[in-house]
Order: structure tokens, then C-alpha cells, then sequence
């Protein structure tokens, strides 16, 4: 009898990174994981860890663009005996970071599909040419296996139009595709899923807000498993302060900018999404070292703590409004899954909504998903590792087997 393929490559193509895991769908086990970063630069090194193996570092490669990246990554999984060729691959998938509306749900790649990922560039100009890079020199490498795109983008496209529309005029908005898309997509599924299982209850019974707090950082309300609103927007800018992004601001900052400052457009692009939020308010996008500076009484990383706990509490807020009925808040990534500070100030003062935080399950360190709040709490609090990598891979297995 010949073995069904069940393995599944995922590729996570960043502008000079590559991420990458191959997974067992029968067990959803992970055979092996590594990271190339620094492509093209100097320093360039690639990190690989075998299940039950030890982790290899290389920095003798040549690394000079993705493809000598994508071929070193297949030469050390071929090391440990996961060639890409090898029967048992069902699928490559692929992290796809806008698919606009058209891509609402995980899709095989075509030239179609590489056409018009391509058309969406100009509203992912930073992400999507690098996802592109990464599902070319993917279809150079193995041409045979199915590659799948999962868009983290589609599933906020279930949001009302209401939710998802800006009031600009709308001649001007549909001309050049300006509206609410939504990030962290792949994130905000997984985790609501893993939260309604928490909870021992169906995802379509169950409404979460979901707070993924990494270096970028958004929020979602998800009512019985679809997405109705979410806080980043055209661009991964909007919403929550981040590590480097100011999120919500005031359009006419940046037309105040550009005539009183004579800064260009350019200029306050890089201010916005590189040189703001926690970086800009005290030099730190690291919140560990900002919690370090707040204990030594450092006044800036205070603010800085204090703006960033705000804008979360005002967004659990309203989308306690939207959603009507809150069954769980659930935080991931980075700083939602370690940062027992930022979870306790985010939910304070808003005990009168059911939300409160237990102090010792909130600051008991902890690996898996758990709650955080008492017992009695009306609104469960949980911390829910995020694995965006076993989504992509769960989707793209769902859609190539038969």
C-alpha cells in the first residue's frame, strides 16, 4: 500500500528572513525547524533544529538572496533525511501577508494567484514581495508538490462592511482598494479555536476577543468563530501601540508634519512604523527591558507602559460593545504570552464588566493555554500560545488532501 503524503513544509518569507517547519499532519508533530536570517548581508546565518536533535548554526553558507537561503534550508533538512522531493510531502504552504479581498480562504498557487498577490503589492509593500520571493524559489526547488497560499488577511474578510469600510469617499476607496483588511489572521483564528476548546465548548457558541501582543500587535473580536472586527487596517499601522508603530493617530499628524516640519511622506512613514510606539515613547520596543527601567523608576518607560495598557484596555472596551457578550479574552505572542504585567494592567478597573485577573495564575510562569482569571470570573482571562506555523500547515493539508 503507498503511504498518503502527510508532511507539510511551511515557509514564512520575510525581506531578508526565511522561517520554516516541516510538520507531520497525522500527529501535527514538528520534524524539523529553522530560520535563515541576515540574506544578502553580512553576518548571514542559518539555525536548524531537528526533532530530538541538536540545533546547527551555520554561518559558512553563501546566503546572497533567497534562493541560495531556501536551497541551504533544504540541504539541512535533507540532512536529516526530509528531502523535498520526498514522496510524503503533500503541500508547501506559504504565509501570505495581504490577499486583499479576493482570498478569503487558504488557495492553491497558480500564476493567477502569483499575478495577483502581485497586484496587491502597493498595500503590502513590505511583505508581499518577500512572500512572493519565497513561493518562487519554492516552485524552482519542487515543482511537483502543491504549494498553498494561507493570507494572513482572510480571516478578518468575514467583518461587516460597516466594520471594514472607512468613511472616505467611496468612488476613492474602492478605486485603489482602501479599507479594513486586518493582520495576524492565521494567529487570530488559531487562537479563538484553542480558546473555545479551553472553554469546552463549540467555536460557534463561544465570542473572544483575542489580543495578539508580539512587537507588532492587534486585536480582534471573533463572535462564534468569524471575525467582526479587528484593529489594524489597510496596513499592519492601525490599532494597538506597538514595538515600532504608533497604531491610532490623528490623520491630520501627518499633514501637520509634513507642513510645519517639511518632513516628506517618506520621512513619515519611517517615523510611523519604525521610529513610534514603544521605541519612540522610551527608546525600548523590548518590554522586558521596559519593566526592568519601570522597577529602577525610569519616568519614560512608566509612560510608555502606561499608553500602551491604555490603548489595550480602551479596544477590550469596545469590543466588548461589538461583540454584546464576551465569553473569554485570550492573550498571545511575545508580550501576551510572558508579560504578566502588561495582561494585569490591560484588564484593571474592569472588574464591573466580569474581567479580573487572578494574581498567582497570572504570574505563575506557564507554557500551555491556561486561564488566569478566578473561578468566579464571568469573563474567562487565558493565556493561549499562538502556533501560526500549524495553522498555515493544518490549512494547506486540509485543501490538498483528498
Amino acid at each position: 500500500m503507498t503511504e498518503h503524503p502527510s508532511r507539510v513544509l511551511v515557509l514564512n518569507s520575510g525581506s531578508s528572513s526565511v522561517k520554516y517547519q516541516l510538520f507531520d499532519m497525522t500527529d501535527q508533530s514538528r520534524l524539523a525547524a529553522g530560520l535563515v536570517e541576515r540574506i544578502g548581508e553580512a553576518g548571514a546565518r542559518l539555525v536548524h533544529t531537528p526533532a530530538g536533535g541538536e540545533r546547527r548554526e551555520r554561518t559558512d553558507v553563501p546566503l546572497p538572496d533567497h534562493t541560495a537561503a531556501l536551497r541551504a534550508a533544504a540541504d539541512e533538512l535533507a540532512a536529516d533525511g526530509h528531502r523535498l522531493d520526498d514522496p510524503r510531502l503533500a503541500a508547501i504552504g506559504h504565509r501570505v501577508v495581504h490577499g486583499g479581498l479576493r482570498f478569503t480562504e487558504p488557495t492553491v498557487i497558480t500564476d493567477e494567484v502569483i499575478a495577483e498577490i502581485e497586484r496587491l503589492v502597493p498595500v503590502a509593500p513590505l511583505h508581499n514581495p518577500a512572500n512572493l520571493t519565497g513561493i518562487h524559489t519554492a516552485l524552482e526547488l519542487n515543482p511537483r508538490v502543491p504549494q498553498v497560499a494561507v493570507f494572513d488577511t482572510a480571516f478578518h474578510t468575514t467583518m461587516p462592511e460597516y466594520a471594514a469600510r472607512y468613511a472616505i469617499d467611496t468612488a476613492t476607496a474602492d478605486a485603489h482598494r482602501v479599507r479594513r483588511y486586518g493582520f495576524h489572521g492565521t494567529s487570530h483564528a488559531y487562537v479563538s479555536r484553542r480558546t473555545a476548546e479551553l472553554l469546552g465548548k463549540d467555536v460557534a457558541d463561544v465570542n473572544v476577543i483575542v489580543l495578539h501582543l508580539g512587537n507588532g500587535a492587534s486585536a480582534s473580536a471573533v463572535a462564534g468563530g468569524r471575525c467582526v472586527d479587528t484593529s489594524m487596517g489597510l496596513t499592519p499601522l492601525e490599532g494597538l501601540v506597538m514595538g515600532t508603530r504608533s497604531g491610532d493617530i490623528d490623520p491630520a499628524v501627518i499633514f501637520h508634519l509634513s507642513r510645519v516640519a517639511g518632513m516628506s511622506v517618506d520621512e513619515i512613514d519611517v517615523l510611523l512604523n519604525k521610529r513610534s510606539g514603544l521605541v519612540g515613547l522610551c527608546g525600548d520596543n523590548d518590554m522586558r527591558e521596559i519593566t526592568r527601567r519601570m522597577a529602577e523608576g525610569d519616568a519614560a518607560a512608566r509612560l510608555a507602559f502606561a499608553i500602551y495598557t491604555y490603548r489595550l484596555k480602551k479596544y477590550i472596551g469596545a469590543y466588548y460593545a461589538v461583540l454584546g457578550r464576551v465569553d473569554a479574552i485570550a492573550f498571545t505572542a511575545g508580550v501576551g504570552e510572558n508579560a504578566a504585567n502588561v495582561r494585569a494592567a490591560a484588564v484593571e478597573g474592569l472588574v464591573g464588566f466580569g474581567v479580573v485577573v487572578d494574581e498567582k495564575r497570572n504570574t505563575t510562569p506557564g507554557s500551555g493555554p491556561r486561564f488566569i482569571s478566578p473561578q468566579y470570573a464571568s469573563v474567562a482571562v487565558a493565556v493561549v500560545p499562538t502556533d501560526e506555523e500549524l495553522e498555515i500547515a493544518s490549512q494547506a493539508f486540509t485543501l490538498v488532501s483528498p
